[in-house]
Parts: structure tokens; sequence; C-alpha cells
């Protein structure tokens, strides 16, 4: 009896159980901030339908559908992370640079600090650097992939000849 409690509490201390029991762990986590952002546009979205009802606020309004295409994309890149189990850069850095120009449209551009306006400026240059370089990097990246496999087929097309050779 002692062995086996002994076995069960080692097996819970498996490397890949306790990855596993982490990954969906993880899993939760999204999905709970998926269904979050999810209530959150239902209720932005409502909040901007009712605004309606009143004078119209352009600024307001454009605000609104701003930070609900904001949230729609945050939700994409959890979508997409429950998906592969990756995070895509080139969405994360999309989102980033809407959450910035939302700002400068909100507050406008004549009401912001130069300071503050050489900031953001270099803010967007920067992220749409990375923006353009993500997929020259990706190709450089799959390109070196790609030509390991093709040189592991390579040889495993050599060693299948050699043990068909030998067979004769």
């Amino acid at each position: 009896m002692p062995k086996r409690v002994i076995k069960e509490v080692n097996s819970w201390f498996e490397r890949e159980r306790i990855v596993n029991n982490l990954e969906r762990f993880q899993d939760f986590i999204i999905i709970s901030l998926c269904l979050g952002l999810f209530c959150v546009m239902l209720i932005r979205l409502g909040d901007m339908f009712f605004s309606f009802l009143h004078p119209l606020d352009l600024r307001e309004i454009t605000s609104d559908i701003l930070f609900i295409l904001i949230l729609v994309e945050l939700f994409r890149l959890l979508i997409d992370y429950l998906q592969n189990q990756q995070i895509s850069v080139g969405a994360a850095v999309e989102i980033t640079i809407v959450s910035a120009l939302r700002e400068v449209i909100l507050r406008g551009v004549l009401e912001i600090p130069q300071n503050q306006l050489f900031g953001i400026s270099t803010f967007l240059l920067v992220l749409a650097v990375i923006f353009i370089t993500i997929p020259l990097i990706s190709r450089i990246f799959g390109h070196v992939n790609s030509h390991n496999h093709e040189t592991l087929s390579d040889t495993e097309i050599v060693a299948n000849r050699t043990v068909a050779a030998d067979e004769i």
C-alpha cells in the first residue's frame, strides 16, 4: 500500500503531467479573458447605440468605435493563441498602433504637447519598423527551417537507397 501511495505522489510530479496541467490552466485563463472581452464589447456596443439617442458627440462615438475595434483585435489575438499556442507579433503590433492612433485622434494633434507628439511619433515609427521587418525575419528563418527539412528528407532518401542497395 505505501508503495502505491508513493507511486501516485511521484506521478503528480512528472514533468509531462505538470506541463499538461499548466497548459490547461493557461487555456482556462485565456478562455476567461475571451469571455470577459466579449462581454465588454457587448456592453460598449450597447452604450454606443444608446448614445445615438442623445445629441451626437462625434468624439465619443469615434472613441467607442475605435475601442470596440481594439477589443475585437485583442479577442482575435487570444483566439489565435488558443488555436496555435503562439502569439502573433504582427497582430499585437497592429493593436498597439491602433491604440496609439486612437489616443491621438481623440485628443487631437493640436492639443497634444510637442514632447508627447514627438514621443508618440517615435513610438509609431518603431512599431512600423517592427511591423515591416516581421515578414522579412520570418522569411529568413522560414527559409532556414525549410532548408533543414529538405536536408533531412534528402538524408532519409539516401539512407533508404543505401538500405535498398544492401538488400539487393
